[in-house]
């Protein structure tokens, strides 16, 4: 069956939903020509989006944050995509997509546009479409696109790598000022959300917060902002804070370093995917069978044996 590419990415661009739809579900099933074809069209119009990342320990309440700053971002006039990672079954690979169901409230406005992801099973709380399908959404032209991951393993580290604001979203009671602290997530954050605030112990995760950043030279000190999501409280003055980190992102030169490293990063993950493929490749033929026996025979050694085998790859 022939893909029209071309016309479905001319409609996304003239803000068509179901070719959105359509674009990043082929985006999610990968398939290597059409994923190619599909980024190459769209990266010239992307670039514009505040991408922001949300992330945290499950139970901190972080899709109903999301919720409400959907919300906000749409009294301001905003046009917002939500994408949601959910966690794959290891099993039957399939995501719960809980959020899409917690943004409901959103459904009949056509100015905010929400998409669950599965993680499948990729290490790091991402799925590994994630910059593929932000690349589309903002192409798609929202004004905000909100990121919203697993909050397991090293998601906090691998969301700041794709967005750029990236808001850690802490809960009282959880412990998670001391897991931030362990996992090297105080120098990813660029705000800090303590939510349920209005719970006991809130004054002392936001002063642990407080006390291990100053713990850290040389770091930044991180805005720490308290919300309690579920009654729209501080909801407004964390609207806000994204923003004014966004402009400052702007006028001091950081937005452009920062994708500058993300594209870095990028290109570099794809280009040691064809290599990889390349040597799967070619660790399925007689020359590295070869190079194998005579290595086991002590006829040359390791390293020479895998020099050789880059050559062959090289030619």
């Amino acid at each position: 069956m022939s893909v029209d590419v071309a016309g479905l990415t001319g409609r996304l661009l003239d803000g068509d939903r179901r070719a959105l739809a359509r674009v990043l579900s082929w985006l999610e099933d990968g398939a290597e020509p059409l994923v190619r074809d599909v980024v190459a069209r769209l990266h010239r119009a992307s670039g514009h989006a505040h991408l922001v990342g949300m992330t945290g320990s499950p139970g901190v309440g972080k899709s109903t944050l999301s919720s409400q700053l959907v919300t906000e971002w749409r009294a301001r006039g905003r046009q917002v995509a939500v994408l949601a990672v959910d966690p794959s079954s290891p099993f039957s690979g399939g995501a719960l997509l809980g959020d899409r169901v917690r943004m409901q409230e959103h459904a009949l406005d056509p100015g905010v546009y929400v998409r669950s992801m599965a993680s499948r099973g990729h290490l790091g709380g991402l799925a590994w479409a994630t910059p593929q399908a932000l690349l589309a959404l903002d192409a798609a032209g929202f004004d905000v696109v909100l990121l919203e991951t697993v909050g397991v393993g090293q998601a906090e580290v691998e969301v700041a790598s794709v967005a750029d604001t990236t808001v850690v979203t802490v809960a009282p009671g959880m412990g998670d000022a001391v897991q931030a602290a362990k996992a090297g997530i105080l120098e990813i954050a660029d705000l800090f959300c303590v939510n349920k605030a209005d719970r006991d112990g809130a004054d002392r995760t936001v002063r642990e917060l407080s006390d291990m950043q100053r713990l850290l030279p040389g770091l930044p000190e991180i805005p720490i902002h308290r919300t309690v999501a579920a009654k729209g409280e501080g909801i407004v003055e964390l609207a806000d804070a994204i923003g004014e980190h966004r402009d400052a992102l702007h006028e001091d030169g950081r937005l452009t370093e920062r994708r500058r490293s993300r594209a870095r990063m990028q290109v570099r993950e794809l280009a040691l995917g064809v290599v990889r493929e390349r040597f799967a490749a070619a660790a399925g033929g007689t020359l590295f069978d070869e190079l194998i026996d005579r290595v086991e025979r002590r006829e040359v050694d390791p390293y020479t044996a895998a020099d050789r085998l880059v050559e062959a790859l090289e030619g």
